[in-house]
């Protein structure tokens, strides 16, 4: 649509007729507008700062980045010369990693160090990116179905008898503790070029991810996480019930010579969880399954197209494990399953805390690391095994 140069000037001396007193009524109602968002500015700094103390994240504006950095800067100094214990505890608070003032609990690592123990963890330990994480304030609790709902076909007005209800069972793995005990010389921390947080966090991730890995495959339970390989709870496949781990007899003895067993082992595995199935062996397993070839000659392993891909057997792909038992008599060696669902580890939110001990040994450091977890099967159908007869 076009105007007329008459047509324009007359849309311009309408909007010059607006009166003061509107505009005014217009920049008041601007003026609202600004001190609405600086409440929601204000609004949201606070939910940062909560979601930060909660372990959800946040910590994104100034304030609480500030926090961060002088809780770091303070912890350094107090891993060094044992000093400022109060105001690293004040701080502690400040840059939401606690809210509970616990002087006999040790002081919290830092975050930057303990995503990084995470991050360490995780690449070593195979279960751990493999398996369902979670992080929590207490212990773990969560209701599982055993199955057993029934129903059935009905007409728009016919009845709808009662259906049998599924029964339900509680997940709740025990929170253990697990801990590292590193022991430095004074003069070593006194040195300004030691960067004492790589240090730590080397020596700690050492012991976690040894301790960790052995118990997530086959812990007891007791003091410890309970693993997916539980020997006792181990039954032939065809005898499955829940709260048993299904397993396909395969090899001979000291061999695992047979492909048709894998094959078995893999269709054991109900296709919702086969869809995401992963093979876990450990490395010498995985050895002698690369030999392994089809009638074709060729062999059953086919390797990762790209660096960093994992290898894959029958289109799965394959995780190493040197906590998976080897190949013998009686022993569970490959496990095929879904472990996002069959295997949870909780994580407390805490985190890891440290105590600083400078006495026992005189001249040296040592530095108890504590850190809670659980782990435990929490889901029975998801994962089965292979047993090499005896």
């Amino acid at each position: 649509m076009s105007y007329t140069q008459s047509e324009v000037q007359a849309i311009i001396d309408e909007f010059s007729k607006v009166s003061a007193e509107s505009r005014g009524k217009l920049e008041n109602k601007l003026d609202g507008f600004d001190a609405t968002l600086e409440e929601l500015h204000a609004q949201v700094d606070n939910l940062e700062v909560i979601l930060g103390r909660r372990g959800l994240g946040g910590g994104g504006w100034s304030a609480g980045s500030e926090s961060a950095k002088e809780h770091r800067c303070s912890f350094n100094s107090w891993v060094r010369q044992g000093e400022n214990g109060a105001e690293l505890r004040r701080l502690e608070v400040a840059a939401g990693l606690s809210s509970v003032n616990d002087p006999d609990g040790g002081f919290l690592v830092p975050d930057e160090m303990a995503k990084e123990i995470d991050r360490l963890a995780t690449e070593s330990v195979a279960m751990r990116r493999l398996a369902r994480v979670v992080k929590v304030q207490g212990e773990y609790k969560r209701p599982l179905s055993k199955g057993g709902a029934t129903g059935g076909w009905v007409s728009e007005l016919a009845d709808r008898p009662e259906t049998a209800s599924p029964e339900l069972t509680l997940f709740q793995p025990m929170m253990a503790e697990i801990y590292a005990m590193p022991s430095v010389s004074q003069k070593l921390l006194d040195m300004a070029d030691f960067d004492v947080e790589i240090w730590l966090a080397d020596e700690i991730h050492d012991v976690f991810t040894e301790k960790e890995g052995a118990a997530f495959i086959s812990g007891d339970g007791v003091g410890k996480p309970s693993g997916i390989l539980d020997a006792d709870k181990m039954v032939a496949n065809a005898n499955w019930t829940y709260g048993k781990t299904g397993f396909i007899a395969g090899g001979h003895a000291t061999l695992l010579n047979s492909v048709d067993a894998l094959i078995d082992l893999q269709h054991a595995l109900k296709p919702t969880y086969r869809k995401n199935g992963v093979w876990l062996m450990n490395d010498a397993t995985f050895s002698a399954v690369r030999k392994l070839k089809d009638g074709d000659g060729r062999f059953l392993i086919v390797p990762g197209l790209t660096e960093g891909a994992p290898d894959r057997l029958l289109g799965k792909p394959i995780e190493i494990d040197d906590n998976m038992p080897d190949i013998g008599a009686n022993a569970y060696p490959v496990a095929f399953g879904d472990f996002g669902r069959a295997y949870t580890i909780a994580d407390h939110r805490n985190g890891i805390r440290l105590l600083r001990d400078p006495y026992t040994a005189k001249g040296n450091v040592r530095f108890y690391c504590t850190k809670r977890l659980a782990g435990g099967i929490s889901n029975y159908e998801a994962v089965k095994f292979l047993k090499i007869a005896a």
